[in-house]
C-alpha cells in the first residue's frame, strides 16, 4: 500500500502545476511578478482560514503553538515569497516545463538545510540519486542555442532564477515542516492547516504593506483580476495543505523529491496549454531529474 505522504505529495504537486499555469496567465500583462506572487496568498488566506477553524470548531479544538512556531513560519512565508517571485520572473526566460524543473534544485537544496535546521537525514543512496537530479538541471541550465563557453550558459539569468527559487523553497520546505512539528496535536491535518493559515495570513498582510507602497496601483489589478486570481489561491491551498500535511509525516526533501513528478504535469501543460516546444537536450534533462525523482522513492 503506497504510504498516504506519497498520495499527499503528488496530489500537492498536481495543484501546484494549476496553480503556476494560472500565475504564468496573470504574470504576462494582467500583474507584476510581484502582484502575481500576492495574488496567490490573498486569495487563498481567507480560504484557509475558514478550513482551519472549521476543522478545529468541529469539535478538535484550537492547538497550542509555541515561540519557534512564528519563527518557523515568518521566516519560512518570507523566503516562499521571494521564491514564488523569482518562479515568475523565470517564466519569461525559458518555457513553463524547463522553468518548473529549474525550481526543482529545491530538493537538492532541501535535504541540505534540512540537516542544518533540523538535523533531518538522507540516505547515501538518497544522495546519489539527488545528485543525479543536479546533473539533469545542469543539462537544463543550457542556453538556448548553445551559443558562448561553459561558463556563461550556467551563469546566465535563467539558472540564476532557477537556483534561487530552488534555495527560497529549500527554505521555506524545512521551516514550514518545523513549524507543524511545533503543533500541540497528534492530528496531522489540524497541524497542517493551523500553519497553513499562519502562513498565508502572514504572507497576504506583508505583501499588501509592500505592494501599496512599492506598486502603487497593483493591489486593485489584483482584485480587477479575482475572476482568474481566486482559482489561483483554490489550487494554492489544495497544493499547500498537501504538502503541509505530508510534511507532518516525513522528511521535507524526500516530499520534495516525490512532488518532483510536477515536472511531468508541467510538461503536458506546457505542450498542451501553451503550445510551447521543449527540445531534445530538455526533454534529456527532465528525464535524469525524473529518474532522479523514482530512486529517491525507492533507495532513499
Amino acid at each position: 500500500m503506497v504510504e498516504p505522504w506519497i498520495l499527499l505529495s503528488i496530489m500537492a504537486a498536481f495543484f501546484q502545476t494549476l496553480r503556476f499555469m494560472l500565475q504564468k496567465s496573470l504574470s504576462m500583462g494582467t500583474l507584476s511578478a510581484l502582484g502575481a506572487t500576492f495574488a496567490r496568498f490573498a486569495y487563498a488566506a481567507p480560504m484557509a482560514a475558514l478550513l482551519a477553524g472549521g476543522y478545529a470548531a468541529s469539535g478538535v479544538g484550537l492547538p497550542a503553538v509555541g515561540e519557534r512556531f512564528w519563527i518557523y513560519v515568518l521566516s519560512g512565508g518570507l523566503a516562499q515569497i521571494l521564491a514564488t517571485w523569482c518562479v515568475v520572473l523565470l517564466f519569461a526566460e525559458r518555457n513553463f516545463a524547463v522553468g518548473i524543473t529549474f525550481k526543482k534544485t529545491e530538493v537538492v537544496q532541501t535535504a541540505l538545510v534540512g540537516l542544518i535546521v533540523l538535523g533531518d537525514r538522507v540516505s547515501l543512496p538518497g544522495l546519489v540519486a539527488i545528485f543525479l537530479g543536479l546533473i539533469g538541471v545542469l543539462v537544463l541550465s543550457d542556453v538556448p542555442g548553445g551559443a558562448g563557453g561553459w561558463w556563461r550558459r550556467v551563469a546566465s539569468r535563467a539558472p540564476a532564477l532557477g537556483l534561487a527559487s530552488g534555495a527560497f523553497f529549500a527554505v521555506s520546505a524545512v521551516t514550514y515542516r518545523g513549524a507543524t512539528l511545533e503543533v500541540a496535536s497528534d492530528d496531522a491535518f489540524l497541524r497542517a492547516m493551523v500553519a497553513v493559515a499562519a502562513v498565508t495570513a502572514a504572507q497576504s498582510i506583508g505583501m499588501a504593506a509592500y505592494l501599496r507602497w512599492g506598486e502603487p496601483g497593483q493591489l486593485t489589478r489584483v482584485w480587477a483580476a479575482r475572476g482568474r486570481a481566486v482559482w489561483m489561491g483554490v489550487t494554492s491551498l489544495l497544493g499547500s495543505v498537501g504538502w503541509f500535511t505530508a510534511f507532518t509525516l516525513q522528511n521535507a526533501a524526500y516530499v520534495f523529491a516525490v512532488g518532483q513528478v510536477e515536472v511531468i504535469f508541467s510538461l503536458i501543460a506546457s505542450v498542451m496549454f501553451f503550445r510551447e516546444t521543449v527540445t531534445r537536450r530538455e526533454l534529456f534533462g527532465i528525464v535524469l531529474v525524473s529518474a532522479s525523482i523514482l530512486l529517491l522513492v525507492l533507495l532513499g
